[in-house]
Parts: C-alpha cells; structure tokens; sequence
C-alpha cells in the first residue's frame, strides 16, 4: 500500500505495525480496541460473486452483497472465513448496503428501483420497498440516520427516504440547488451523513463533484475541492469525524479530504493505493482499517471470475 501526500509537510506513513488501539463509539463500524493485525487483510468472496457494496457493524463481521443475484455473503473479520447469509432471487442486485444497530441490513436494489430489508443475524427478507418505477433507474447506496435509511438514485436526481420504523411511507428528495443530473451517466452515488447528522454528502461520479444535501429541502450545494479538482469515479464513502474517504474505484485509489466545519470546501490530504486494488468499489471501517471490495469491472464477470476483499491500515 502507498500513500500520496499532496502536502509533504503532513504526510504520515502508515503500516500494518502501525494499527494501535483506540476506543470509539458502537455502532458506527468500528471497534472498542484496535484490529488485530493478526486477522487476515485479504479473504476470498465466492466464485462470480459480483461484490459492490460492503458495511460492517459494531462486531467483526463484514456483509457484501452481490449483482448477480441480490445475495449477502458475511465474513467474519478475524479469520476471512464466510458464508452466503441471504441467497437472493434470480433477477435481482443489491448494490449499496448498509447494518443498522438493530441487526437490519438495508440493501440498494440497483436497477431494479427497489430496497429491501434483511435480517443479519437469520437472513431473512424483513421487508422490500418498490422505491421507484421510472426507467432508467439505478439504487445505488444508502446510509442510516436519523429515522431514515437514504438512497441514492444514480439515473434520477432524487434521493428515497425509507422509515427505519416500517412506519409510514417512503419519502421521496428531489436534487435541486447546484445539481444538475447529466445523461446516459452515473450521476449520485455514495453517501453518509454529514458530522452533525443533519444533512448528507453525496458524491457524483460523473464529473466527480461533492455535494451537501439539506435533508429539509432537497437542496444540494457544490463542494469546493482543494489539491486536486474532482473526484472523478467516486463510488462509495466513508466519513470518520471531519475526514471523507472516497473510493475512486476505476482510479484503484482512496482519496482523502479535510472537510471545512461550513462543508463549503474540502481539501485533499492524501491518497491511499495498494497492488491489491482491482477496482474497488465502496469502503467500510472496522477498528483502524478501511475493509474494501474488488468489483473487478475490467475484468470478465462471469461464473468463474474470482473476488475478494482486502484491508488497508487508517
């Protein structure tokens, strides 16, 4: 793994010797000690899987759903040994997902225009939503907060709102301020809550812009970036206090960036690559490493195209 520091004045070089403990919230991805550096930094999904999306709870297990059937696959962090927790359905995708801290998964059903609900300790569907029926469609990501899980349409400028409660109904953002939704493209994409928890960051692959969406009003304000000009392929996010990591996934890199407390800027610290990347998709943080995805969109995705996951030091 190697790290490009735009600012060498700053520049922190980091290695597996590096993971020390530290205590953090439950909930939120990571653990109450540091990651082992004993557990395995790489684990293999199963053949033709065809990973996107990844999220890890408060305990050491990664949940990575599948394109090619909507199916959950969980791995337990500490030894790289999984399992296939919900199969899915012929026909189906989940894309972006996301656990909450009652045990529900929360999958975005890509194309489909649908989420649905899983539970993670029996793999059980819980509940499913027809978020949308506009074509093109792509549900792309979600993330947890508030009373909300929020999706990402990356064909639609609109975000889908669904009650964490199961009660009432499915609200619907319409993207408006500075957004403006190109064609034939993927538009919104990851997602997470903004520090104070009021509103979300959303960013746009194509041309790789940050946005700050009010979750009042729909309205999406551009973010300024410092060090570099966009966040071109940005795929999934990962947002640790003020720091934004942003999986670039055809670049194979994590970029990342010093959110301004206004999030009118953010400036660029430094990038993360490793040998290992064979485009990775989103991120999720466990202890103090970031646990990624290869969706391997370069090479053949067919039933015997091997995937895994791998790890890299914060």
């Amino acid at each position: 793994m190697t790290r490009n520091d735009p600012r060498p004045s700053r520049r922190t070089v980091l290695g597996g010797a590096a993971l020390a403990a530290f205590s953090v919230a439950a909930g939120t991805g990571t653990a109450a000690a540091g990651t082992k550096t004993t557990w395995p930094t790489e684990f293999p999904l199963p053949d033709g899987w065809l990973p996107e999306g990844i999220t890890i709870g408060s305990r050491p297990y990664a949940y990575m759903g599948s394109r090619a059937n909507g199916a959950v696959y969980r791995t337990d962090l500490r030894t790289g040994e999984g399992k296939v927790l919900y199969p899915g359905a012929t026909g189906t995708a989940s894309i972006g997902l996301k656990l909450d801290r009652d045990g529900l998964l929360y999958l975005a059903g890509g194309a489909g225009g649908t989420a649905k609900v899983v539970d993670a300790h029996t793999g059980d569907l819980v509940r499913a939503y027809q978020l949308t029926t506009s074509t093109p469609t792509f549900i792309n990501d979600v993330i947890l907060t508030g009373d909300r899980a929020w999706f990402t349409d990356s064909r639609n400028p609109v975000l889908h709102g669904v009650p964490r409660d199961a009660k009432g109904a499915v609200r619907e953002l319409p993207l408006t301020g500075d957004w403006d939704q190109l064609p034939d493209v993927n538009n919104a994409n990851g997602i997470v809550a903004t520090p104070d928890g009021r509103g979300l960051i959303v960013v746009k692959s194509t041309p790789g812009t940050l946005y700050h969406v009010s979750l009042k009003t729909g309205e999406a304000r551009e973010i300024t970036l410092s060090g570099t000009d966009s966040v071109v392929n940005g795929d999934g996010l990962v947002r640790i206090g003020h720091t934004l990591y942003v999986v670039q996934n055809r670049l194979n890199l994590i970029s990342v960036w010093d959110l301004a407390r206004d999030l009118r800027t953010a400036t660029l610290r430094t990038t993360i690559t490793d040998p290992r990347f064979d485009v990775p998709t989103t991120a999720a943080r466990y202890g103090n490493r970031l646990y990624l995805v290869n969706a391997r969109f370069t090479s053949p995705q067919t039933p015997e195209t091997t995937f895994n996951g791998v790890a890299v030091p914060l």
